[in-house]
């Protein structure tokens, strides 16, 4: 039997997953569930088809920050710090803490709304209660124990499965729409692509990924692999599998919020969804009292798989530019700056709750940072992974080469588009 570079066996499927599956499983937080329950509600099936195209895109550019992670030892920003000016990194990480804090803060209060829909209360104090327990489970419980409890939290997102079997949908319909693209070139479709592509495609993700991949590597106490390049096969094919499966995981279940939002909100002409935590309440009338209480946890439980997402990979770009301890597999003590980042940025989130600031013009600016950051940074993403100083041997092949810089440009015309439109 083969053994990988710690003298293992190689492990089963399910514990290849991790990283990649976790990623893909917080890109449908509940801002994201809001987007495409909007999409399916005000487009009906006619936009299913931009989950598969997304897919490649999304999924290229987050191997390649899993490879950058993995190869180097080190996360995006600490790879920025050392081989790029100063001023790069300065912004990327002003433009991430801005965009993932009004991030924190309408996942947390979507996640308050969605716990007042099932059994009444304040939905400000639910929120805050959920980001302090988000706080206190990132920050005390093992790394162990806490990574396989947030690749078990991925299982929150068969919700949104469960609901299209509760509704009914007429499936030649949905899967032509998926399968095959209907172009309309006007300013509501353009926006909604905008959309789409912000919300699959976010810097944190990358951030995140890279991270945590390093932190693997910590926990099993091995090299990183521009040291030791003839044992990377193993480790950049489990990479590809768990980006390709968790990646896979999130646009599927996408594209079953659009169906089951296509078939009863915008079959009944409710076309208006501006937050998940609306989009579970019209469907109570119209889909029953299971498909609605189904739709309201699931917003519960990817809120709290993605804002621990949302507010570590602002923990990892800050201890990075710092040098601070850094890494969930520490202890507070070990990395307290660390720590108290994940803190603040979650009680900064929940605090934008309770300001005047509108939750849906606060998404769009967050939608619009994303966007203007995604192009830039994965420009310099593909640099890094593409300079043999920095990669050793293990540089980008040309199929990745290509389809990188094909989600780069795709993701420039999108932050265009913001501006355009």
């Amino acid at each position: 039997m083969p053994i990988d570079a710690t003298g293992a066996p190689p492990p089963g499927l399910l514990r290849k997953l991790g990283p990649g599956l976790v990623t893909g499983a917080a890109d449908d937080d509940p801002s994201g569930i809001a987007t495409y329950s909007q999409i399916g509600a005000q487009f009906g099936f006619g936009l299913a088809w931009t989950m598969l195209f997304s897919f490649p895109l999304m999924a290229v550019i987050q191997e390649v920050s899993a490879r950058i992670g993995c190869v180097t030892g080190a996360g995006i920003a600490q790879n920025l710090r050392r081989h790029y000016p100063r001023w790069v990194l300065r912004g990327v990480i002003l433009l991430l803490l801005i965009a993932n804090i009004i991030n924190l803060g309408a996942d947390l209060g979507a996640m308050g709304a969605a716990l007042r829909l099932l059994v009444g209360g304040p939905t400000l104090v639910y929120a805050v209660l959920f980001g302090v327990l988000c706080i206190m489970l990132e920050t005390f419980v093992s790394y162990a124990r806490y990574a396989a409890a947030l690749k078990w939290t991925t299982l929150s997102l068969f919700a949104y499965v469960v609901v299209v079997f509760a509704v009914h949908v007429p499936w030649g319909t949905a899967l032509y729409h998926t399968l095959v693209p209907s172009l309309v070139f006007d300013r509501d479709h353009a926006m909604a692509m905008v959309a789409v592509l912000g919300t699959t495609i976010s810097p944190y993700l990358f951030f995140w990924q890279a991270g945590q991949e390093v932190e693997e590597q910590r926990r099993r106490q091995v090299k990183a692999l521009c040291i030791t390049p003839r044992s990377a096969g193993p480790e950049l094919a489990r990479i590809r599998t768990d980006t390709i499966i968790g990646m896979g995981f999130s646009n599927l279940v996408a594209i079953f919020i659009i169906f089951a939002t296509a078939a009863t909100l915008n079959a009944a002409g409710i076309t208006n969804i501006q937050t998940s935590a609306e989009a579970a309440e019209a469907l109570r009338p119209i889909a029953g009292v299971f498909t609605f209480a189904l739709f309201a946890l699931g917003i519960i439980g990817t809120g709290m798989l993605a804002v621990p997402v949302l507010a570590g990979s602002v923990a990892y770009a800050i201890s990075e530019w710092f040098r601070w301890p850094e890494g969930l597999d520490r202890r507070p003590r070990e990395a307290k700056a660390f720590y108290g980042t994940i803190a603040a940025a979650t009680l900064l989130g929940a605090a934008l709750n309770f300001t005047p600031l509108d939750p849906i013009k606060a998404l769009y600016w967050s939608a619009v940072v994303n966007g203007v950051l995604a192009a830039p940074l994965m420009i310099v993403m593909m640099l890094i992974a593409m300079n043999p100083r920095i990669m050793g041997r293990l540089t980008l092949s040309w199929p990745l080469v290509v389809l990188g810089w094909l989600a780069t440009a795709t993701m420039a015309v999108v932050a265009i588009g913001f501006f355009v439109i």
